[in-house]
């Protein structure tokens, strides 16, 4: 779907109908739980034209592809960097709108990928899929139970392009499902090392430790249930041997793998607790470097000096206030 639009940098003028404009800097990756706890995404990295049917614990969802074939995990990025988005600008206690207009070389940089020709290629062949597979499904969202059908994403729209045609700026327009999850918060904070993992397998592994084990010490499911899960097309035999593959590996961001007598493999923290808590940054020192860094999530950059903190040991901070913002001024003037 192409479009022209009028206005300035290929936006609708204002008043135009409502829109969400995608401007935050480095903000914090999120991910919607519902598909975190269920396999809405191929893991084929073909065109999967298969229609998929899954029931686990009263949860029944079916998938049914285009003619372009189902959503890959991978396009599942552009779902990321907008709820990613949206839950910072809620956080930041802006308005949020169904509809979505992103610069194309944002979500490409923020979602660690390369931005060459084939990169934008391949980025719109994921809208297209994206708005063209179909979810039938009764799980709950936002707390409502609604079996309905609908698109992981409602529509797409190329506004701007470059003069070699290719797309600059994109218009998106979130189901209802997925934007009901939103506004309900009912997301969960990613490791920005989650687009570094480039297998399939591995990226909705690490979805499913992060569902389920959390901030907990450990979490532990059976080959068998995880395969159903993970919603991998792959036979016990094979799955197995790549679940092991991963142990051998230990490739996911915030959580090691072990495998257990019985079938069993066990998910546990990499970093176990820290004998000191975590220090607290006050509102005010927020506000502080919302004004050293216009645009940027102000609970991303809390978080990633948290994540320096613990790498230098965890030290006990007397003004943890004067700690973060200088750090932050440090970034600033980076």
């Amino acid at each position: 779907m192409t479009s022209a639009v009028s206005g300035a940098g290929g936006y609708p003028p204002e008043g135009q109908g409502a829109y969400f404009l995608c401007d935050i800097f480095d903000a914090m990756p999120k991910n919607d739980l519902a598909s975190m706890e269920h396999p809405l995404f191929s893991l084929s990295t073909r065109p999967d034209r298969r229609i998929l049917n899954y029931e686990h614990n009263g949860a029944e969802i079916t998938v049914t592809p285009s003619v372009k074939g189902l959503a890959t995990i991978h396009d599942k990025d552009i779902l990321i960097f907008c709820v990613s988005q949206l839950m910072a600008a809620l956080n930041a206690g802006r308005q949020v709108s169904r509809t979505l207009h992103l610069t194309a070389h944002d979500l490409l940089m923020a979602c660690n990928r390369e931005t060459s020709g084939d990169a934008y290629r391949r980025l719109r062949e994921a809208f297209e899929r994206l708005a063209g597979t179909r979810i039938t499904t009764n799980i709950i969202t936002g707390g409502q139970e609604i079996t309905s059908g609908f698109g992981l994403i409602e529509s797409w729209e190329i506004v701007r392009k470059s003069r070699g045609g290719r797309m600059v700026s994109v218009a998106v327009t979130l189901s209802d499902w997925l934007f009901r999850a939103v506004l309900s918060k009912s997301v969960l904070t990613l490791s920005r090392d989650y687009f570094r993992l480039r297998k399939p397998l591995e990226r909705r592994i690490y979805e499913l430790a992060r569902k389920h084990c959390g901030r907990q010490d450990s979490w532990q499911i059976s080959v068998e249930t995880l395969l159903k899960k993970s919603g991998s097309a792959s036979p016990r035999r094979v799955f197995r041997k790549m679940i092991r593959d991963m142990i051998e590996n230990q490739p996911l961001p915030d959580y090691e793998m072990a495998e257990l007598e019985g079938d069993i493999i066990r998910f546990a923290q990499k970093d176990k607790l820290l004998e000191t808590p975590p220090p607290v940054v006050s509102e005010a020192a927020r506000d502080e470097a919302r004004r050293l860094l216009p645009g940027a999530d102000v609970y991303a950059l809390e978080a990633d000096w948290r994540a320096v903190w613990a790498r230098s040991g965890g030290p006990r901070l007397r003004k943890p206030d004067a700690a973060f913002l200088g750090w932050v001024r440090k970034r600033a003037g980076a």
